[in-house]
């Protein structure tokens, strides 16, 4: 499975780190694109150095588009038209889209949460006006799309993820891995 994580400036470093490590456990193959920069200063801070920059990315060689959250990174991600497209792309196609925490508002801004179940971090789908209801679940799987809550949904959604993308039992030999 080949996976791109869009990673911006605000981006919350726990999702993008967790997200990216424990596919890469699973021997998916992972590429983190900086959407501006060589590194990217998350959230708290930690700086992240991208695999590669959006720019040197075929989205389009990818399986699936996976999206950390934190707000101002959120708000990069609505705002890249590269990251935009590539979303209403995947989707048309049928490809697997994934949002933690924040990271729903980019769904919402490119229009795919319309009839759609999903979860976010609360509070957030007030920033996407009536219609859209968000699940108390910790992961929410509607078909392609995948979200989840937050930091602390982070592991579910990564383990999530490699059971629909690939198998219960690689997901399952990964979470014994990790101890949970």
């Amino acid at each position: 499975m080949k996976v791109l994580i869009p990673l911006a400036d605000g981006c919350e470093e726990m999702e993008a780190v967790i997200l990216t490590d424990i596919l890469r456990r699973a021997a998916w193959d992972v590429v983190t694109a900086g959407l501006s920069g060589v590194a990217v200063t998350a959230s708290r801070g930690v700086v992240l150095m991208p695999d590669q920059q959006w720019d040197d990315v075929n989205p389009a060689d990818f399986d699936m588009i996976l999206l950390p959250g934190g707000m101002d990174g959120t708000y990069a991600l609505c705002d890249h038209d590269g990251v935009q497209d590539t979303l209403r792309d995947f989707d048309a196609a049928g490809k697997r889209i994934g949002a933690i925490c924040a990271a729903a508002l980019a769904l919402f801004k490119a229009g795919i949460l319309v009839n759609r179940r999903f979860t976010c971090y609360p509070g957030v789908e007030k920033e996407m006006g009536d219609g859209f209801h968000r699940l108390e679940e910790p992961v929410v799987v509607d078909g392609n799309l995948i979200t989840s809550q937050g930091p602390g949904t982070a592991f579910e959604f990564a383990l999530a993820i490699i059971e629909i993308g690939e198998s219960k039992e690689a997901a399952d030999s990964v979470r014994k891995g990790l101890l949970l």
